[in-house]
């Protein structure tokens, strides 16, 4: 059958698809739209496949605080070009896959990945479509959520990072420009655990055997290696956990005594950092 210019801008409009991949579809179809969309879905998801090892180094991240004040979500969208990351396409479908995160109460990345968006298709769904359109590999490429008597978040300017945190022990007071600050810290300085204690052991095990190296090539003792690894343990704690690092604003100040300071009592109860590239 005759495929026209009209049915081709039809599925365009549909799909958002390029012409030419359009016309492929329809003529495929033999005209027939909703298997032509499907087509166009399966495109998508080669395109997903071929690109599958493909770096994602650009994207959005985006975070909402529930209604209550004592939640937040933090999602990263992410895709292989800056370009892209400022299409309308790519900043709908991320801030439509945070609503619904928000709207469930979904709490982990498959739960979100299986998640419906308003136009009744899952999240997977509308990411392999909109690969297949734009022709780039487009991922989660982390969600996270964290809960307490109050959260708080700081988003970068560049909107490829975040720190999301939630405090308890408040006593009622408002800790939200507290929390601002806090979440610039753990975008800013990168901890890699709340306290000593919260530090992956293989990260532990990691810097005591870097120590041993370093001490060992500056030539000291082998019975003296453990030792000197142990004290510069100390000093990786106080530099990569969040309670224990200088407080960017005032240096004078940990972030534990930034939080005893602030309200008697105050503890965090989680936090984490997002980022894209």
């Amino acid at each position: 059958m005759s495929i026209t210019a009209a049915d081709v801008n039809k599925l365009r409009q549909l799909t958002g698809a390029g012409m030419m991949d359009c016309k492929k579809a329809l003529t495929e179809a033999e005209g027939d739209f909703d298997k032509a969309v499907e087509i166009l879905r399966k495109a998508g998801q080669k395109v997903a496949a071929k690109r599958a090892d493909n770096e994602t180094s650009e994207g959005l991240v985006l975070v909402e605080t529930a209604a209550d004040g004592k939640s937040v979500k933090v999602v990263a969208l992410a895709c292989e070009t800056e370009p892209v990351s400022n299409v309308d396409d790519f900043k709908n479908l991320a801030n439509g896959i945070l609503k619904a995160a928000v709207a469930g109460d979904i709490k982990d990345t498959d739960a979100l990945l299986a998640a419906n968006l308003e136009n009744g298709q899952s999240v997977q769904e509308n990411i392999t479509e909109l690969v297949g359109k734009i022709g780039e590999k487009i991922v989660i490429s982390a969600f996270a959520h964290v809960e307490g008597d109050q959260v708080a978040s700081y988003v970068h300017s560049n909107r490829k990072a975040a720190g999301i945190v939630a405090f308890t022990g408040t006593g009622g007071a408002d800790v939200a420009e507290l929390g601002k600050d806090v979440g610039m810290q753990i975008v800013a300085m990168k901890p890699v655990g709340l306290d000593k204690d919260d530090v992956d052991p293989a990260i532990v095990e990691k810097e005591i055997e870097i120590g041993k190296e370093q001490a060992r090539a500056e030539g000291k003792p082998e019975a003296m290696l453990e030792k000197i690894a142990l004290g510069k343990l100390n000093k990786f704690y106080k530099e990569q956990t969040l309670l224990n690092q200088e407080f960017v604003k005032d240096p004078s100040l940990t972030i534990a005594q930034l939080l005893d300071k602030t309200v008697k009592g105050l503890k965090i109860a989680s936090f984490k950092r997002i980022a894209i590239g």
